[in-house]
């Protein structure tokens, strides 16, 4: 197969075909997709940045129970509650696991699914492959954090005072979890992937999504090819055991250090293309729109950003002249975190947390500071996380309309009593 762009080159030449109109419309009119462009360019306030949509252990659409010590409800998602992964290990209980859904969890039996990859970048016609075809393949098994690209959204207005759409997530919309599977690279050269492969796309079985009274279809988002024939998986197991019909049973697509959106759930077919192809979710939704961007938007999401979390909840209580333990969560999409400063005086002074995981690239690493509050009243505990490009979280993030990638050093509050 001839070179590939790498994931930079290709953002840029895709932000070119775009604003050009030369890549094919994937199920959807061009002027929809023009549409959708224009709404994402205007913010719009957040409904709410603290409070949960309902307060209940259900959540229409959605399979597991949702607990309200573990989750806070947010239309049709399910945030996890960062203090629930206090005394978890490195790996994100099913039971605790974020729920990122578009519409509902579609209840499907592994017995009458079936992948079909297709398209004119095959050599030769469609074909098929059932679940026990996947697990005749080689397996795989990738520890691996899925996050969505709107993770900390809601700290764009509570930290920054700024306007922003979508989904008011805090930092709990993020999972890691021990994925089994075959390599998608394995799956593609299978059906006879061609030299002339450009662009490779992923489809939910789950229901068609409508906005605005326009039809997006099912959710799909292209990969180049040189991702799809790098690390991508289509796993069949969570942790050790089948995917849960929340997580994507029977089979979902896993794209270590993307965005969260490019790990379809529920995956029903797979289109090898010839040409770049253009969906509502790498068009008018996950890319940057507002000041500093191009008016069609910057590239496509791709990798995620640096991030860290405490393990308490908001507002928690700290007594005076006590030891405590802080702990935590960081982690990156562009390298492996390489060390975690933290700061209980609101930035003032920093110091080195303890690191209590081995960094791994695509995962996060858990890490503990001691801590002897001095004086009673609020606090401001701070992290931040540097990774080994040489990237440290920043004191704020650059502002997009639609609250993607926030990076920035978040303040929790806390008292000392």
């Amino acid at each position: 197969m001839s070179p590939v762009p790498t994931e930079d080159a290709y953002d840029r030449i895709r932000m070119r075909q775009w604003s050009r109109g030369r890549a094919r419309s994937a199920g959807v009119d061009r002027r929809d997709l023009l549409k959708l462009v224009a709404a994402a360019s205007a913010s719009v306030p957040l409904a709410s940045v603290a409070a949960p949509a309902r307060a209940a252990d259900r959540l229409p659409g959605v399979v597991k129970p949702l607990p309200p010590e573990l989750f806070t409800l947010r239309g049709t998602n399910a945030e996890t509650k960062f203090a629930a992964l206090r005394d978890t290990g490195l790996l994100t209980p099913a039971d605790r696991f974020f729920v990122r859904n578009h519409t509902a969890t579609p209840r499907i039996d592994r017995a009458d699914w079936k992948l079909t990859v297709w398209g004119d970048g095959l050599r030769g016609g469609p074909v098929d492959f059932t679940y026990a075809d996947l697990r005749r393949l080689p397996s795989v098994t990738r520890t691996a954090f899925v996050e969505c690209a709107g993770n900390g959204r809601s700290f764009f207005t509570s930290q920054q005072g700024q306007a922003v759409s979508g989904t008011a997530w805090t930092l709990g919309a993020i999972g890691t979890a021990r994925w089994r599977g075959v390599r998608l690279s394995d799956v593609l050269r299978r059906a006879g992937i061609g030299r002339h492969a450009v662009d490779v796309l992923p489809r939910g079985l789950d229901a068609e999504v409508v906005t605005d009274g326009v039809n997006l279809g099912r959710v799909r988002r292209p990969l180049p090819v040189a991702k799809a024939l790098d690390d991508v998986l289509l796993a069949y197991e969570m942790n050790g055991k089948p995917l849960p019909p929340d997580h994507g049973y029977p089979v979902r697509v896993v794209v270590p250090s993307w965005v969260g959106i490019a790990n379809i759930k529920w995956v029903g077919d797979i289109e090898v293309s010839a040409e770049p192809l253009l969906t509502p979710w790498n068009t008018g939704l996950y890319r940057l729109f507002g000041p500093g961007y191009p008016p069609e938007g910057s590239a496509p999401l791709t990798r995620q950003t640096l991030k860290s979390a405490f393990e308490l909840a908001p507002g928690a209580s700290f007594p005076a002249h006590r030891r405590a333990l802080l702990t935590g969560r960081s982690w990156s999409g562009g390298a492996q975190v390489r060390a975690v400063e933290v700061s209980t005086d609101g930035g003032a002074h920093w110091r080195a947390g303890r690191l209590r995981d081995e960094p791994r690239a695509g995962s996060w690493v858990r890490w503990t500071a001691d801590w002897v509050p001095r004086e009673r009243g609020p606090a401001v505990l701070l992290a931040r996380a540097t990774d080994r490009s040489g990237r440290t979280q920043p004191v704020a993030t650059a502002h997009n309309t639609q609250g993607y990638l926030f990076d920035a050093v978040v303040r929790h509050q806390v008292t000392v009593v």
